[in-house]
């Protein structure tokens, strides 16, 4: 994976505004960042012209701070503003939260717009996220976040934010993809290669297409009605949804101490 990843629409300003910020954090909080990268809708594959700017990034602190008695934050955030949001894990949370099936790593560690990353240190954290991710914990994860997003942002298909609507396909196409591809852990972040390996009929992929189009042109979609074709989709996905059986006893220890190595292989070579 490259050291670092910008598309040529990215505001120079805001991105110096990031790379300013991590190497603040850097030298203020004494840590070493594993790798840094853009979040949200400009990842995801769906930005509109107002988008915002959701820099994430996972650190690792001097080894003495593992070994305290009394352990700092496992986060650190930046003040936010209209434009931007900085903030970023521990190494340690990060790996915990995968092993509970977390899917939010996991698409940091495939986000194609990489601001800096730690030579090796990023793929070798995909490797291990795709070896020990519990297929059933991440579908549950996206099962939950859609149904929420469908709760807060859908409730009424006929008067709708269909700006909001993205976040509710996404999650759903999540499951519609893992069901698709059983001997598969992780579905696409990317949600433009998500549709396209997720066999949408093709008024599916039409409307979709036109949402898509309509959301990279305008800062503002308004409300409407949620086109027929993804209220089917949507409900065929989400109600009757049943996730897959978690990984025995046995196959989620044998993950946890993956999980562990991997933890005390990277702060031998990384910690300050």
């Amino acid at each position: 994976m490259p050291d670092r990843n910008m598309p040529p629409d990215m505001d120079p300003a805001i991105v110096a505004d990031v790379d300013a910020r991590l190497e603040a954090i850097t030298r203020e909080h004494d840590v070493t960042i594993a790798f840094a990268i853009e979040s949200g809708s400009r990842a995801w594959g769906f930005p509109s012209p107002d988008s915002d700017y959701d820099c994430r990034f996972v650190y690792i602190r001097p080894q003495r701070d593992y070994l305290a008695l009394f352990r700092r934050r496992d986060v650190i955030e930046t003040p936010l503003t209209p434009f931007l949001d900085v903030n970023g894990w521990d190494l340690g949370k990060a790996l915990k939260l995968l092993l509970k099936g977390n899917a939010v790593i996991i698409e940091w560690l495939t986000s194609p717009i990489t601001y800096q990353a730690t030579e090796g240190f990023r793929a070798a954290m995909l490797a291990l996220a795709m070896d020990i991710a519990d297929r059933r914990l991440i579908a549950q994860h996206y099962l939950r976040l859609a149904r929420r997003t469908r709760m807060l942002w859908l409730s009424d298909p006929n008067h709708a934010a269909l700006k909001k609507m993205f976040y509710v396909l996404r999650p759903a196409l999540a499951l519609r993809w893992l069901r698709l591809h059983p001997d598969a852990n992780v579905a696409p972040m990317h949600f433009p290669t998500l549709c396209a390996q997720s066999q949408l009929d093709g008024d599916v992929a039409f409307e979709i297409d036109q949402l898509l189009a309509i959301k990279a042109l305008t800062r503002e979609m308004g409300t409407g009605a949620v086109p027929m074709p993804l209220q089917e989709l949507i409900a065929a996905e989400l109600d009757p949804a049943e996730c897959m059986e978690r990984t025995e006893i046995a196959t989620h220890r044998a993950a946890v101490l993956k999980a562990e190595a991997f933890f005390f292989e990277m702060i031998r070579k990384h910690a300050t």
